[in-house]
């Protein structure tokens, strides 16, 4: 008897692949070309990321940011590659694509932060305002760079702390770099007395800064009164150094300029005002009428 049922299983089964050996057919040619889709998209996603990879190496973009960005474009080709698969089988590839962008936009705005970091750092890889090694001010944070990373940038301040600064700050507000200009100008405002003589004082200073080889000549120096001040003659002198001469040039002519107005006797005043007392006919009444008052019996009742 079960013999019998087993026959009879495979004469049915027999008669529904006879019946349906079309569709068979058709759903095999199409697993079959899903198969060979998925194995092309993932050649050619490998082979247009390491084609990226290379080309931003080749611009001098960060390597990490390189890799980031071959590694996005791989899986974009991939996940393209999986969405024709799919319609190729017969899925409907409308409502995979919808839950994958309902999907993506819960993602984004969950990590909208980390995502405008992300950005942030591509753009400062890409056009680089500033390198490692380079002195910067970044939005009132200032520092050496140590490394710039996808989503922060880390900074050591002059007093030798570790500053990481998110990316999206950084371009949201101004970047003051230092260190990229070969040359920089200093700026002095010295002031001194006012009984002292305008044109020995910028022949003075003058002689000063010409004394300083460090000092870039062919940059030209100015130096002239800068302003008539509550207390001083201000004037200002203005040179050029190589920018990594800048800070000892800035304290070494300050120190220079010092020397050589004490040596000809020229004052550096501190802030002061004279205060003038005028005496009136009412006040030298009032004064000659006190010791006559304070003559005067004091009568005590008791």
């Amino acid at each position: 008897m079960e013999d019998l049922n087993v026959v009879n299983g495979i004469n049915t089964a027999g008669s529904w692949l006879v019946r349906n050996q079309a569709l068979l057919l058709s759903y095999a040619v199409n697993i079959v070309a899903a198969i060979a889709i998925i194995i092309v998209g993932m050649i050619i996603a490998r082979i247009i990321s390491n084609g990226v990879n290379r080309l931003l190496l080749a611009r001098h973009i960060d390597a990490t940011v390189a890799d980031f960005l071959s590694a996005l474009v791989r899986y974009g080709v991939i996940a393209f590659t999986v969405i024709a698969a799919l319609g190729r089988v017969g899925v409907q590839t409308a409502s995979v694509i919808a839950v994958l962008g309902a999907a993506g936009l819960a993602v984004g705005l969950a990590l909208q932060g980390s995502l405008s970091n992300l950005a942030a750092g591509v753009l400062l890889v890409t056009f680089r305002p500033f390198r490692t090694g380079e002195f910067v001010d970044l939005g009132g944070v200032m520092g050496t760079v140590l490394n710039v990373q996808i989503f922060s940038t880390t900074l050591r301040s002059a007093d030798g702390k570790m500053v990481v600064v998110p990316n999206g700050k950084i371009i949201s507000g101004n970047i003051v770099n230092f260190s990229r200009e070969p040359v920089r100008r200093n700026e002095f405002i010295i002031g001194v007395a006012y009984d002292a003589d305008v044109d020995e004082v910028i022949a003075l200073l003058k002689e000063v800064v010409e004394a300083d080889d460090r000092v870039l000549k062919d940059k030209g120096i100015q130096i002239g009164l800068n302003e008539l001040a509550a207390s001083s003659l201000n004037f200002v002198v203005r040179c050029w150094s190589n920018s990594g001469d800048l800070q000892d040039v800035y304290w070494d002519l300050l120190k220079n300029f010092k020397r050589a107005l004490d040596a000809k006797g020229i004052g550096i005043p501190y802030p002061q005002m004279d205060v003038h007392f005028h005496h009136t006919k009412q006040a030298d009444a009032a004064e000659s009428a006190e010791p006559a008052k304070a003559e005067q019996p004091v009568q005590t009742n008791i």
